[in-house]
C-alpha cells in the first residue's frame, strides 16, 4: 500500500500472535501430561478427532475462497487501514497469525501422539521455513503463486492426514473401550510394513497407518472420505444456486 511506516505494526501483531500461540502449546502440553490411562487414550482420541474437525472446516473453506483469497485479503487490509489506522492492521494481524498459531498448536499436538516429538519437530521445522520462504518470494520478487493450484495440492495431503486422525482417534477410544473394536484385527499388513519402522512411522504420523486396524477403525476411515465428498458436492451446489438467484449488477 506504499505505507512502510506501518510495518512495525504489523510485525507487533504477528510477534504477539506468536507468542499467544506457543503459549497455548504449553498449555495443551501441560493439560495432557496430567492425563494417564484411560483418560489419557480418551484425551488423545478428542484431541486428534477435534484436529479432524478444523482440518474438514479448513478444507471446506479453501475450497469455496481459493480463487478470490489473495484478493479479498488485500481489499480488507485496505479498508480497514483506511478507517481505522495502524490499530486495525496489528488486530488483523494478531487475529489471522493466532488464528493459525492455535491451528497448528492442535495439529501438531495430534501429530505428536501419532508419531514422537522429534519427528513432528522436524517436521514443523521444515514447513514453517517453507511458509517464510514462500511468503519472501511472494513479496520480494516478481513471481506469483497460483494459490488455487497450491490449494488444490495441499488439500489433498490434508484430506488423507484428516482422515488418519479420525481412524486413530477411533483406535484411541477402541483402547479406552468407549467405541468397540467389533473385530480386533481386520488385515495385518505388518510383515509387509511394520508400524514401528521408519517408513511405518511415517506413514503412521501422515496418514494414520495402522498395521493391524480393527473394523470400526477402517469404517471411520472410509467414512470420512464420503461424507466429505459429499459435504463439498452440497457445498458445490449451494455455491452455484448463490449465483443463480444472485441478481447481477
Amino acid at each position: 500500500m506504499g505505507r512502510p511506516d506501518l510495518k512495525p505494526v504489523v510485525w507487533a501483531g504477528a510477534g504477539s500472535a506468536v507468542f499467544a500461540s506457543i503459549a497455548a502449546a504449553v498449555l495443551l502440553t501441560l493439560i495432557g501430561a496430567e492425563f494417564e490411562g484411560r483418560a489419557e487414550e480418551i484425551f488423545e482420541g478428542f484431541a486428534m478427532l477435534a484436529a479432524a474437525g478444523l482440518l474438514t472446516w479448513m478444507i471446506f473453506w479453501m475450497h469455496g475462497h481459493a480463487r478470490s483469497l489473495k484478493s479479498d485479503i488485500e481489499d480488507d487490509v485496505r479498508l480497514a487501514t483506511f478507517r481505522y489506522g495502524g490499530k486495525a492492521l496489528f488486530i488483523l494481524a494478531f487475529l489471522a497469525i493466532t488464528r493459525e498459531g492455535f491451528e497448528l498448536v492442535l495439529f501438531l499436538g495430534a501429530a505428536r501422539l501419532a508419531s514422537d516429538s522429534l519427528q513432528t519437530l522436524i517436521g514443523a521445522v521444515l514447513g514453517l521455513g517453507i511458509a517464510v520462504f514462500l511468503g519472501w518470494l511472494l513479496y520480494a520478487s516478481t513471481r506469483r503463486l497460483n494459490l488455487r493450484q497450491f490449494f488444490r495440492v495441499t488439500n489433498v495431503l490434508l484430506i488423507l492426514f484428516a482422515a488418519g486422525l479420525v481412524a486413530h482417534g477411533v483406535h484411541e477410544f477402541n483402547e479406552a473401550g468407549l467405541i468397540p473394536p467389533v473385530i480386533e484385527h481386520v488385515w495385518d499388513t505388518n510383515p509387509i510394513i511394520d508400524e514401528k519402522s521408519s517408513a511405518g512411522e511415517i506413514l503412521k504420523a501422515l496418514f494414520g497407518y495402522n498395521g493391524n486396524p480393527s473394523l470400526t477403525e477402517v469404517l471411520a476411515y472410509l467414512s470420512y472420505f464420503v461424507l466429505l465428498w459429499f459435504g463439498i458436492k452440497l457445498s458445490g451446489q449451494a455455491a452455484q444456486s448463490r449465483k443463480l438467484i444472485t441478481p447481477k449488477r
